[in-house]
């Protein structure tokens, strides 16, 4: 149960830390993720000791996999609650599928995405939601793809 608390908060402070990184200190996504996936994964090879034998591989994992999350634009989403809450959709998505994921490549970066679509449809769910800019240019893209298509049949 605390192996499972401890990577559930390495989810939350990875994909929070990178997020302020990212958008209050101004570095960019790549540079926060990779930044401090670097730091913790070093941190990790050099004193496992430090560390219960049951979380060395999964520490860096985890940190690495919510730091994707940390890495969405402020535009996109824009309180650190919601980054918190996605960091924490992604710790229970590892904890609960990471057998499922194996030998697959993109499993980390598939169940951030997962992850923050997650937190960015709960509006949704409520009678008086307001939509964000990302579902509007996502509904954009989808429709303009559409009409492109669809006139693109007429010339033919």
């Amino acid at each position: 149960m605390i192996y499972t608390a401890i990577l559930v908060f390495t989810g939350i402070f990875g994909s929070l830390l990178t997020y302020y990184f990212n958008n209050k200190l101004k570095l960019g996504g790549v540079l926060s993720s990779s930044l401090l996936s670097s730091i913790v994964a070093g941190f990790v090879h050099f004193f496992p000791s430090y560390i219960p034998p049951e979380l060395v591989n999964h520490i860096p994992l985890i940190f690495i996999g919510s730091s994707f999350v940390g890495m969405v634009s402020s535009n996109q989403l824009s309180t650190f609650i919601g980054v918190s809450l996605s960091g924490l959709v992604y710790s229970v998505i590892y904890i609960n599928t990471s057998k499922f994921f194996d030998g697959f490549g993109g499993a980390l970066g598939t169940s951030a995405c997962i992850s923050l679509l997650v937190i960015m449809s709960i509006p949704y769910l409520r009678s008086n939601h307001k939509m964000t800019l990302g579902f509007f240019q996502l509904r954009s893209m989808m429709f303009k793809e559409k009409r492109r298509r669809h006139h693109h049949k007429k010339l033919r």
